[in-house]
Protein backbone atom coordinates (compact mmCIF):
# COMPACT_ATOMS: atom_id res chain seq x y z
CA UNK A 1 0.00 0.00 0.00
CA UNK A 2 2.70 2.42 0.90
CA UNK A 3 4.28 1.36 -2.69
CA UNK A 4 1.04 2.17 -4.27
CA UNK A 5 0.87 5.78 -3.11
CA UNK A 6 4.71 5.91 -3.74
CA UNK A 7 4.61 4.91 -7.18
CA UNK A 8 1.46 8.01 -7.40
CA UNK A 9 3.56 10.54 -6.50
CA UNK A 10 6.84 9.56 -8.54
CA UNK A 11 4.55 9.64 -11.31
CA UNK A 12 3.74 13.27 -11.29
CA UNK A 13 7.08 14.13 -10.68
CA UNK A 14 9.27 12.27 -12.77
CA UNK A 15 8.11 11.43 -16.46
CA UNK A 16 11.06 8.81 -16.38
CA UNK A 17 9.40 6.60 -13.59
CA UNK A 18 6.87 4.55 -14.97
CA UNK A 19 5.62 1.66 -12.28
CA UNK A 20 2.17 3.03 -11.97
CA UNK A 21 -0.60 1.87 -15.39
CA UNK A 22 -3.20 4.11 -15.82
CA UNK A 23 -6.13 3.26 -17.74
CA UNK A 24 -6.06 4.94 -21.18
CA UNK A 25 -10.06 5.02 -21.89
CA UNK A 26 -10.49 7.58 -18.57
CA UNK A 27 -9.28 10.99 -19.10
CA UNK A 28 -7.92 11.56 -15.26
CA UNK A 29 -9.05 8.53 -13.72
CA UNK A 30 -6.28 6.46 -12.12
CA UNK A 31 -6.57 2.75 -12.82
CA UNK A 32 -3.52 0.80 -11.20
CA UNK A 33 -3.23 -2.77 -13.33
CA UNK A 34 -4.56 -5.38 -11.45
CA UNK A 35 -2.15 -8.37 -12.17
CA UNK A 36 1.40 -7.39 -11.18
CA UNK A 37 4.27 -7.59 -13.84
CA UNK A 38 6.69 -9.89 -13.25
CA UNK A 39 9.81 -7.31 -13.07
CA UNK A 40 7.67 -6.02 -9.68
CA UNK A 41 9.92 -8.37 -8.02
CA UNK A 42 13.01 -7.02 -9.38
CA UNK A 43 12.68 -4.23 -9.41
CA UNK A 44 11.80 -3.88 -5.49
CA UNK A 45 15.23 -2.69 -4.21
CA UNK A 46 14.48 0.27 -6.78
CA UNK A 47 10.98 0.91 -4.85
CA UNK A 48 12.71 1.05 -1.85
CA UNK A 49 15.56 3.27 -2.44
CA UNK A 50 12.56 5.55 -4.09
CA UNK A 51 10.54 5.96 -1.31
CA UNK A 52 13.81 6.76 1.29
CA UNK A 53 14.84 9.18 -1.24
CA UNK A 54 11.52 11.33 -1.36
CA UNK A 55 11.43 11.26 2.38
CA UNK A 56 14.81 12.59 3.27
CA UNK A 57 13.55 15.27 0.10
CA UNK A 58 10.83 17.29 -1.59
CA UNK A 59 10.97 15.60 -4.98
CA UNK A 60 9.08 18.30 -7.63
CA UNK A 61 7.52 21.81 -6.79
CA UNK A 62 4.33 20.00 -6.84
CA UNK A 63 4.21 17.60 -4.73
CA UNK A 64 6.04 19.19 -1.43
CA UNK A 65 7.35 16.26 1.39
CA UNK A 66 4.84 17.37 3.70
CA UNK A 67 1.97 16.33 1.23
CA UNK A 68 3.28 12.60 1.39
CA UNK A 69 3.72 12.55 4.85
CA UNK A 70 0.33 13.67 5.59
CA UNK A 71 -1.24 10.87 3.00
CA UNK A 72 0.80 8.52 4.61
CA UNK A 73 -0.08 9.19 7.79
CA UNK A 74 -4.28 9.19 6.59
CA UNK A 75 -3.86 5.98 4.89
CA UNK A 76 -2.61 4.55 8.17
CA UNK A 77 -5.17 5.75 10.25
CA UNK A 78 -7.67 4.33 7.58
CA UNK A 79 -6.36 0.87 7.32
CA UNK A 80 -5.70 0.55 10.94
CA UNK A 81 -9.54 1.08 11.81
CA UNK A 82 -10.45 -1.37 9.36
CA UNK A 83 -8.02 -3.94 11.15
CA UNK A 84 -9.30 -3.20 14.51
CA UNK A 85 -12.72 -3.73 12.75
CA UNK A 86 -14.47 -0.19 13.54
CA UNK A 87 -13.28 -0.62 17.49
CA UNK A 88 -11.26 1.97 18.58
CA UNK A 89 -11.00 0.48 21.64
CA UNK A 90 -8.86 -2.80 21.06
CA UNK A 91 -10.73 -5.01 22.62
CA UNK A 92 -11.87 -7.29 20.25
CA UNK A 93 -15.64 -6.09 19.51
CA UNK A 94 -15.27 -4.56 16.04
CA UNK A 95 -17.05 -5.69 13.20
CA UNK A 96 -15.58 -8.26 9.92
CA UNK A 97 -13.04 -6.93 8.17
CA UNK A 98 -15.81 -7.19 4.82
CA UNK A 99 -18.12 -5.14 6.83
CA UNK A 100 -15.47 -2.60 7.75
CA UNK A 101 -14.55 -2.09 4.07
CA UNK A 102 -18.15 -1.76 3.26
CA UNK A 103 -19.04 0.92 5.96
CA UNK A 104 -15.49 2.36 4.59
CA UNK A 105 -17.14 3.03 1.10
CA UNK A 106 -20.41 4.25 1.96
CA UNK A 107 -19.43 6.41 4.43
CA UNK A 108 -16.72 7.94 1.71
CA UNK A 109 -19.59 8.55 -0.70
CA UNK A 110 -21.47 9.92 1.47
CA UNK A 111 -19.15 12.38 2.70
CA UNK A 112 -18.02 13.17 -1.16
CA UNK A 113 -21.39 13.06 -2.33
CA UNK A 114 -23.76 13.78 -0.08
CA UNK A 115 -27.11 13.90 -1.30
CA UNK A 116 -26.59 15.38 -5.00
CA UNK A 117 -29.23 19.03 -5.28
CA UNK A 118 -27.81 20.01 -7.85
CA UNK A 119 -26.10 19.53 -11.25
CA UNK A 120 -22.34 20.77 -10.85
CA UNK A 121 -18.78 19.28 -10.70
CA UNK A 122 -17.41 18.13 -7.97
CA UNK A 123 -15.20 20.40 -5.92
CA UNK A 124 -11.33 19.66 -6.82
CA UNK A 125 -10.39 18.68 -3.58
CA UNK A 126 -13.31 16.51 -3.20
CA UNK A 127 -12.97 14.52 -6.96
CA UNK A 128 -9.01 14.19 -6.01
CA UNK A 129 -10.05 12.91 -2.17
CA UNK A 130 -12.69 10.47 -3.20
CA UNK A 131 -9.86 9.06 -5.80
CA UNK A 132 -7.27 9.06 -3.82
CA UNK A 133 -9.15 6.93 -0.63
CA UNK A 134 -11.18 4.64 -2.81
CA UNK A 135 -7.87 4.09 -4.77
CA UNK A 136 -6.55 3.09 -1.11
CA UNK A 137 -9.86 0.98 -0.37
CA UNK A 138 -9.59 -1.03 -3.90
CA UNK A 139 -5.63 -1.86 -3.05
CA UNK A 140 -7.29 -4.87 -1.17
CA UNK A 141 -8.07 -6.30 -3.67
CA UNK A 142 -5.05 -6.34 -5.29
CA UNK A 143 -4.27 -9.09 -3.02
CA UNK A 144 -7.24 -11.39 -3.23
CA UNK A 145 -5.81 -14.19 -5.78
CA UNK A 146 -6.57 -17.74 -6.35
CA UNK A 147 -4.23 -20.54 -8.13
CA UNK A 148 -4.22 -20.86 -12.15
CA UNK A 149 -2.52 -23.13 -14.02
CA UNK A 150 0.08 -21.39 -16.48
CA UNK A 151 2.34 -22.84 -18.43
CA UNK A 152 6.86 -22.30 -17.90
CA UNK A 153 9.82 -23.30 -19.95
CA UNK A 154 12.52 -24.47 -17.71
CA UNK A 155 16.46 -23.75 -18.68
CA UNK A 156 16.29 -26.88 -20.48
CA UNK A 157 13.68 -26.22 -23.03
CA UNK A 158 11.23 -28.65 -21.13
CA UNK A 159 7.50 -27.55 -21.16
CA UNK A 160 5.77 -27.30 -17.52
CA UNK A 161 2.66 -26.79 -15.82
CA UNK A 162 2.78 -24.88 -12.96
CA UNK A 163 0.47 -22.78 -10.36
CA UNK A 164 0.43 -19.08 -10.46
CA UNK A 165 -1.41 -16.72 -8.34
CA UNK A 166 -3.53 -13.97 -10.30
CA UNK A 167 -6.44 -11.76 -9.08
CA UNK A 168 -9.84 -13.35 -8.42
CA UNK A 169 -11.83 -13.46 -11.70
CA UNK A 170 -14.94 -12.07 -9.93
CA UNK A 171 -12.54 -9.21 -9.00
CA UNK A 172 -10.63 -9.29 -12.27
CA UNK A 173 -14.38 -8.83 -14.36
CA UNK A 174 -16.13 -6.24 -12.34
CA UNK A 175 -13.67 -3.88 -10.52
CA UNK A 176 -12.40 -2.03 -13.77
CA UNK A 177 -16.06 -1.96 -14.87
CA UNK A 178 -16.83 -0.23 -11.34
CA UNK A 179 -14.22 2.32 -12.23
CA UNK A 180 -15.03 2.78 -16.03
CA UNK A 181 -18.73 3.62 -14.46
CA UNK A 182 -17.36 6.09 -11.86
CA UNK A 183 -15.36 7.73 -14.34
CA UNK A 184 -18.71 8.30 -16.74
CA UNK A 185 -20.63 9.96 -13.45
CA UNK A 186 -17.18 12.21 -12.70
CA UNK A 187 -17.06 13.36 -15.97
CA UNK A 188 -21.34 13.62 -16.50
CA UNK A 189 -21.09 15.93 -13.58
CA UNK A 190 -17.71 17.99 -14.92
CA UNK A 191 -20.01 18.57 -17.92
CA UNK A 192 -22.38 20.87 -16.64
CA UNK A 193 -19.12 23.36 -14.98
CA UNK A 194 -20.52 25.64 -17.80
CA UNK A 195 -24.02 25.23 -17.65
CA UNK A 196 -25.53 28.47 -19.20
CA UNK A 197 -29.67 27.77 -19.69
CA UNK A 198 -30.97 26.67 -16.24
CA UNK A 199 -29.59 27.63 -12.62
CA UNK A 200 -30.67 27.34 -9.00
CA UNK A 201 -32.31 29.47 -6.46
CA UNK A 202 -33.41 28.85 -3.15
CA UNK A 203 -36.61 28.93 -2.01
CA UNK A 204 -36.42 32.47 -0.75
CA UNK A 205 -35.20 34.11 -3.47
CA UNK A 206 -37.63 32.56 -5.58
CA UNK A 207 -40.76 34.28 -3.43
CA UNK A 208 -42.58 35.14 -7.12
CA UNK A 209 -42.40 31.16 -8.04
CA UNK A 210 -45.44 29.36 -9.24
CA UNK A 211 -45.46 26.47 -6.38
CA UNK A 212 -46.43 23.95 -9.50
CA UNK A 213 -42.85 24.16 -10.90
CA UNK A 214 -41.65 22.44 -7.81
CA UNK A 215 -42.29 18.45 -6.88
CA UNK A 216 -43.77 18.17 -4.04
CA UNK A 217 -41.70 14.96 -3.03
CA UNK A 218 -38.50 17.08 -3.75
CA UNK A 219 -39.36 20.32 -1.47
CA UNK A 220 -36.33 20.32 0.13
CA UNK A 221 -33.93 20.53 -3.14
CA UNK A 222 -32.73 24.02 -4.70
CA UNK A 223 -35.41 25.34 -7.30
CA UNK A 224 -34.59 24.76 -10.77
CA UNK A 225 -34.93 27.65 -13.12
CA UNK A 226 -35.01 28.26 -17.36
CA UNK A 227 -35.25 30.62 -19.41
CA UNK A 228 -38.88 32.24 -20.20
CA UNK A 229 -38.77 30.76 -23.65
CA UNK A 230 -37.53 27.43 -21.83
CA UNK A 231 -34.69 25.52 -22.87
CA UNK A 232 -33.24 25.48 -26.46
CA UNK A 233 -33.61 22.79 -28.89
CA UNK A 234 -29.29 22.11 -28.18
CA UNK A 235 -29.22 21.99 -24.72
CA UNK A 236 -32.61 19.73 -24.86
CA UNK A 237 -30.98 17.37 -26.49
CA UNK A 238 -27.90 17.04 -24.74
CA UNK A 239 -29.45 16.84 -21.33
CA UNK A 240 -31.90 13.78 -22.88
CA UNK A 241 -28.60 12.45 -24.00
CA UNK A 242 -26.47 12.42 -20.48
CA UNK A 243 -29.89 11.21 -18.49
CA UNK A 244 -29.31 8.03 -21.12
CA UNK A 245 -26.31 7.99 -20.11
CA UNK A 246 -26.25 8.08 -16.44
CA UNK A 247 -29.42 5.70 -16.79
CA UNK A 248 -27.15 2.86 -18.48
CA UNK A 249 -24.75 3.47 -16.10
CA UNK A 250 -27.68 3.17 -13.50
CA UNK A 251 -28.46 -0.60 -15.03
CA UNK A 252 -25.17 -1.65 -15.11
CA UNK A 253 -24.57 -0.62 -11.22
CA UNK A 254 -27.60 -2.49 -9.89
CA UNK A 255 -26.84 -5.40 -12.02
CA UNK A 256 -23.48 -6.08 -10.63
CA UNK A 257 -24.77 -5.23 -7.36
CA UNK A 258 -27.75 -7.98 -7.54
CA UNK A 259 -25.58 -10.63 -8.89
CA UNK A 260 -22.60 -10.35 -5.82
CA UNK A 261 -25.39 -9.95 -3.52
CA UNK A 262 -26.87 -13.37 -4.95
CA UNK A 263 -23.42 -14.72 -4.33
CA UNK A 264 -23.65 -13.44 -0.65
CA UNK A 265 -24.80 -16.35 1.48
CA UNK A 266 -28.22 -15.62 3.40
CA UNK A 267 -27.69 -15.95 6.78
CA UNK A 268 -29.24 -18.52 9.14
CA UNK A 269 -30.88 -15.73 11.45
CA UNK A 270 -32.71 -14.09 8.60
CA UNK A 271 -34.02 -18.01 7.53
CA UNK A 272 -35.04 -18.45 11.27
CA UNK A 273 -37.09 -15.06 11.58
CA UNK A 274 -39.38 -16.31 7.96
CA UNK A 275 -42.16 -17.19 8.50
CA UNK A 276 -43.38 -20.49 7.38
CA UNK A 277 -45.48 -19.92 4.28
CA UNK A 278 -45.89 -18.03 1.45
CA UNK A 279 -49.50 -16.79 2.23
CA UNK A 280 -48.15 -15.68 5.58
CA UNK A 281 -45.12 -13.38 4.22
CA UNK A 282 -47.07 -12.00 1.79
CA UNK A 283 -50.53 -11.63 3.60
CA UNK A 284 -54.33 -12.86 2.02
CA UNK A 285 -54.66 -10.15 -0.22
CA UNK A 286 -51.47 -10.63 -2.17
CA UNK A 287 -51.10 -13.85 -2.09
CA UNK A 288 -54.12 -14.40 -3.72
CA UNK A 289 -53.53 -12.35 -6.75
CA UNK A 290 -50.09 -14.01 -6.98
CA UNK A 291 -51.69 -17.35 -6.94
CA UNK A 292 -54.42 -16.95 -9.55
CA UNK A 293 -55.06 -19.11 -13.00
CA UNK A 294 -54.25 -15.65 -15.00
CA UNK A 295 -51.95 -13.51 -13.78
CA UNK A 296 -50.20 -10.40 -15.75
CA UNK A 297 -47.15 -8.52 -13.65
CA UNK A 298 -47.63 -5.22 -14.65
CA UNK A 299 -51.46 -5.07 -14.16
CA UNK A 300 -51.01 -6.20 -10.55
CA UNK A 301 -48.70 -3.85 -9.62
CA UNK A 302 -50.24 -1.13 -10.80
CA UNK A 303 -53.62 -1.87 -8.55
CA UNK A 304 -50.66 -1.98 -5.41
CA UNK A 305 -50.51 1.10 -3.30
CA UNK A 306 -47.00 2.09 -3.57
CA UNK A 307 -47.46 6.02 -2.32
CA UNK A 308 -44.72 6.20 0.23
CA UNK A 309 -40.95 5.04 0.19
CA UNK A 310 -42.22 2.77 3.04
CA UNK A 311 -45.25 0.78 1.27
CA UNK A 312 -42.55 -0.06 -1.42
CA UNK A 313 -39.74 -1.09 0.93
CA UNK A 314 -42.30 -3.35 2.66
CA UNK A 315 -43.88 -5.18 -0.01
CA UNK A 316 -40.13 -5.51 -1.53
CA UNK A 317 -39.41 -7.38 1.68
CA UNK A 318 -42.57 -9.59 1.71
CA UNK A 319 -42.01 -10.78 -1.75
CA UNK A 320 -37.87 -11.81 -1.31
CA UNK A 321 -39.63 -13.60 2.00
CA UNK A 322 -41.93 -15.78 -0.24
CA UNK A 323 -39.58 -16.33 -2.93
CA UNK A 324 -36.98 -17.68 -0.45
CA UNK A 325 -39.59 -19.62 1.35
CA UNK A 326 -40.38 -21.48 -2.06
CA UNK A 327 -36.83 -21.75 -2.79
CA UNK A 328 -36.45 -23.88 0.42
CA UNK A 329 -39.61 -26.08 -0.02
CA UNK A 330 -38.66 -27.11 -3.29
CA UNK A 331 -35.05 -28.22 -2.07
CA UNK A 332 -36.14 -29.85 0.76
CA UNK A 333 -39.12 -31.42 -0.65
CA UNK A 334 -37.73 -34.89 0.12
CA UNK A 335 -38.28 -36.16 3.15
CA UNK A 336 -40.24 -33.75 6.14
CA UNK A 337 -39.28 -30.80 6.81
CA UNK A 338 -41.09 -27.85 9.19
CA UNK A 339 -41.61 -25.80 5.59
CA UNK A 340 -43.79 -28.22 3.70
CA UNK A 341 -47.41 -27.82 2.89
CA UNK A 342 -49.90 -29.29 0.36
CA UNK A 343 -49.05 -27.13 -2.49
CA UNK A 344 -47.51 -29.24 -5.49
CA UNK A 345 -44.26 -28.58 -6.33
CA UNK A 346 -44.67 -27.33 -9.62
CA UNK A 347 -47.67 -24.87 -8.57
CA UNK A 348 -44.57 -23.41 -6.03
CA UNK A 349 -42.71 -23.16 -8.88
CA UNK A 350 -45.08 -20.98 -10.83
CA UNK A 351 -45.70 -18.89 -7.65
CA UNK A 352 -41.56 -18.03 -7.62
CA UNK A 353 -41.14 -17.25 -11.08
CA UNK A 354 -44.22 -14.91 -10.65
CA UNK A 355 -42.69 -13.12 -7.18
CA UNK A 356 -39.60 -13.25 -8.75
CA UNK A 357 -40.87 -11.44 -12.17
CA UNK A 358 -42.31 -8.76 -9.50
CA UNK A 359 -39.36 -8.41 -7.95
CA UNK A 360 -37.74 -7.27 -11.23
CA UNK A 361 -40.14 -4.84 -12.34
CA UNK A 362 -39.95 -3.26 -8.92
CA UNK A 363 -36.58 -2.44 -8.77
CA UNK A 364 -36.97 -1.27 -12.12
CA UNK A 365 -40.12 0.89 -11.22
CA UNK A 366 -37.94 2.37 -8.19
CA UNK A 367 -34.28 1.91 -8.23
CA UNK A 368 -33.84 4.47 -5.35
CA UNK A 369 -35.50 2.31 -2.90
CA UNK A 370 -33.87 1.37 0.30
CA UNK A 371 -32.05 -1.97 0.74
CA UNK A 372 -34.38 -4.62 2.11
CA UNK A 373 -33.68 -6.69 4.90
CA UNK A 374 -32.58 -9.39 3.11
CA UNK A 375 -29.72 -7.07 1.70
CA UNK A 376 -29.20 -5.89 4.66
CA UNK A 377 -28.86 -8.70 6.34
CA UNK A 378 -26.40 -10.39 3.88
CA UNK A 379 -24.21 -7.17 4.21
CA UNK A 380 -23.63 -7.42 7.53
CA UNK A 381 -23.53 -10.87 8.07
CA UNK A 382 -20.77 -11.44 4.68
CA UNK A 383 -17.35 -12.42 5.31
CA UNK A 384 -15.80 -12.00 2.08
CA UNK A 385 -13.65 -9.23 1.32
CA UNK A 386 -13.52 -9.26 -2.08
CA UNK A 387 -17.67 -9.81 -2.06
CA UNK A 388 -17.95 -6.76 0.39
CA UNK A 389 -15.82 -3.82 -1.45
CA UNK A 390 -17.87 -5.21 -5.13
CA UNK A 391 -21.35 -4.51 -3.35
CA UNK A 392 -20.47 -2.01 -1.56
CA UNK A 393 -18.67 0.15 -4.65
CA UNK A 394 -21.75 -0.98 -6.48
CA UNK A 395 -24.35 0.50 -4.42
CA UNK A 396 -22.54 4.15 -3.80
CA UNK A 397 -22.48 4.32 -7.58
CA UNK A 398 -25.72 3.37 -8.18
CA UNK A 399 -26.92 5.40 -5.80
CA UNK A 400 -24.85 8.29 -7.27
CA UNK A 401 -26.59 7.51 -10.69
CA UNK A 402 -30.01 7.45 -9.54
CA UNK A 403 -29.34 11.05 -7.95
CA UNK A 404 -27.66 12.32 -11.25
CA UNK A 405 -30.38 11.14 -13.84
CA UNK A 406 -33.08 12.57 -11.17
CA UNK A 407 -31.69 15.97 -10.77
CA UNK A 408 -31.51 15.90 -14.85
CA UNK A 409 -35.57 14.85 -14.61
CA UNK A 410 -35.74 18.03 -12.61
CA UNK A 411 -34.33 20.10 -15.36
CA UNK A 412 -36.61 18.85 -18.16
CA UNK A 413 -39.61 18.77 -15.59
CA UNK A 414 -39.01 22.46 -15.40
CA UNK A 415 -38.71 23.04 -18.97
CA UNK A 416 -41.25 21.48 -19.59
CA UNK A 417 -43.97 23.62 -17.39
CA UNK A 418 -42.19 26.23 -19.23
CA UNK A 419 -43.01 25.74 -22.52
CA UNK A 420 -46.56 24.47 -21.67
CA UNK A 421 -47.10 27.95 -19.96
CA UNK A 422 -45.51 29.60 -22.89
CA UNK A 423 -47.93 27.22 -25.57
CA UNK A 424 -50.81 28.34 -23.35
CA UNK A 425 -50.05 31.81 -23.47
CA UNK A 426 -49.90 31.87 -27.32
CA UNK A 427 -53.24 29.92 -27.49
CA UNK A 428 -54.83 32.89 -25.48
CA UNK A 429 -53.56 35.42 -27.06
CA UNK A 430 -54.33 34.41 -30.44
CA UNK A 431 -57.96 33.44 -29.45
CA UNK A 432 -57.99 37.32 -27.60
CA UNK A 433 -56.62 38.57 -31.53
CA UNK A 434 -59.06 36.82 -33.37
CA UNK A 435 -61.78 38.00 -31.18
CA UNK A 436 -60.95 41.29 -31.92
CA UNK A 437 -60.63 41.01 -35.76
CA UNK A 438 -64.59 39.60 -35.52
Amino acid sequence: MIRTLTRRYTLRTSSSCNRTRMSSDNSGKFHQNLIPDANDDDDGMDIRNEEQSMVHQNVGAGTPHHDLQSDMEMMKERFAKLLLGEDMSGGGKGVYSALALSNAVTNLAASIFGEKGKLEPLAPERKARWRKEMDWLLSVTDHIVEFVPSQQISKDGTNMEVMVTRQRSDLLANIPGLLKLDAILIETLDNFGQEQEFWYVSKNENQDMDNSSQRDDKWWHPIVKVPENGLSETSRKRLQYQKESVNQVLKAAMNINAQVLSEIQIPESYIDSLPKNGRESLGDSIYKSITVDSFDPLQFLSAMDFSTEHKVLDFKNRIEASILIWKRKMNQKDGWNPWGSGISSGKRELFEVRAETILLLLKQQFPGVAQSSLDISKIQENRDVGLAIQESYSRVLESLAFSVMSRIEDVLHADSLTQTRRCSEIDCSGDTDTLEIK
